[in-house]
């Protein structure tokens, strides 16, 4: 397995653990509705913190379409947020056509 390829695995497990786990509720995965497996596989590269907004690819779309974006949004961690950008997460929701209402609080911010 290659670094980046372990890297997207690290993202994934945090991903889940943050959702599955925040704070004092514990929540799983269905909670919110969606292809959340499917979400890390797809769009991960697209909301790491390192690099540049790039648009994401009609597979992440795809996906993110039939996602509960700000359910998801809900339940993500402080230690989630140290390795994926929110600003890359609301673009990507916006460019694949999910509406994120104004002042829609994403992890600890709001947009």
């Amino acid at each position: 397995m290659g670094v980046r390829s372990m890297h997207f695995f690290f993202v994934a497990i945090m991903v889940i653990a943050g959702i599955s786990f925040s704070g004092k509720n514990v929540v799983t995965a269905q909670t919110c509705q969606g292809d959340l497996q499917g979400l890390i596989k797809q769009c991960a590269q697209y909301v790491q913190k390192p690099g540049p907004i790039v648009q994401p690819s009609q597979g992440c779309c795809s996906i993110v379409k039939n996602v509960d974006v700000p359910c998801i949004c809900k339940y993500i961690t402080k230690d989630v947020e140290k390795i994926i950008s929110m600003e890359k997460v609301v673009y990507v929701a916006r460019f694949c056509g999910q509406a994120i209402s104004s002042g829609t609080k994403c992890g600890s911010k709001k947009y």
